[in-house]
């Protein structure tokens, strides 16, 4: 399991209703992403640290462990806002107002990833799935899903085992030990995926399968005072944006 999801199953907020954390968390997602830069998406990437390593229960490491690959995406778009080629000043020269525009998306692109690692770290992908066949998802793109979902683990499980075993019989010694140990790896994997869908296919045929997964969802009522809380936030930050837009430069 990926400690994302591990932090997921052992959140705070695991009984709460998908449905709130998803306001919460989306509507931080919205809100970095429509309101301006400074300081709209400042004040959101605040407020949702706060949530995550307050009432969430987050650990600090874990946050950054899983923020960090998203955050280089971001630097990574916004880099290129720095530079222009085959301009009039030259073949890469900067851009007029390139670090403002790359602050700015850097900003928005940050602060909306926390958001979503909000959603995340509190909601895992077992509640979340059995549910949207009752929003109108079609249940056989929900049985693919929640199979897939296993089968990543089973998979990622089976590849840390095969490098161990290439690493305990010296297969990562030299670069060509390397290459050679990476085809394996990617053949084994291959060959192991199918071997995993049909024995999967085959265990659902033997518990009479007929094109629908049932699984026990946890009972979980909508709370009116979260929702309310969540509400409360989310105008407070644009109220706020929008007042502190006119003060600051």
């Amino acid at each position: 399991m990926l400690p994302i999801d591990a932090a997921a199953h052992s959140s705070r907020w695991r009984r709460r209703h998908p449905v709130e954390k998803a306001l919460l968390g989306f509507g931080l997602t919205l809100c970095a992403v429509c309101l301006p830069p400074w300081p709209g998406a400042v004040l959101v990437a605040a407020a949702t640290l706060a949530v995550l390593l307050g009432p969430a229960g987050v650990a600090g490491r874990q946050l950054w462990r899983a923020f960090r690959v998203p955050l280089g995406f971001c630097v990574t778009g916004a880099v290129p806002l720095l530079f222009e080629v085959g301009g009039a000043r030259g073949f890469v020269a900067l851009t007029p107002g390139g670090p403002v525009h790359a602050g700015e998306l850097l900003l928005r692109t940050a602060s909306a990833s926390l958001g979503v690692l909000l959603f995340a770290f509190t909601t895992p992908v077992s509640d979340v799935l059995p549910r949207l066949v009752r929003a109108g998802v079609p249940a056989p793109v929900v049985d693919v899903a929640l199979v897939m979902y296993r089968i990543i683990f089973l998979l990622l499980d089976s590849m840390s085992k095969i490098r161990q075993a290439q690493a305990a019989r010296l297969g990562h010694t030299t670069r060509a030990a390397t290459w050679r140990s990476l085809a394996g790896l990617g053949a084994t994997s291959f060959v192991r995926a199918f071997d995993r869908a049909q024995r999967l296919q085959s265990g659902l045929a033997g518990r009479g399968y007929d094109g629908t997964l049932r699984v026990l969802v946890p009972a979980a009522a909508v709370s009116r005072r979260f929702l309310a809380a969540v509400a409360v936030l989310l105008c407070g930050l644009v109220a706020l944006t929008l007042v502190l837009e006119r003060f600051l430069p």
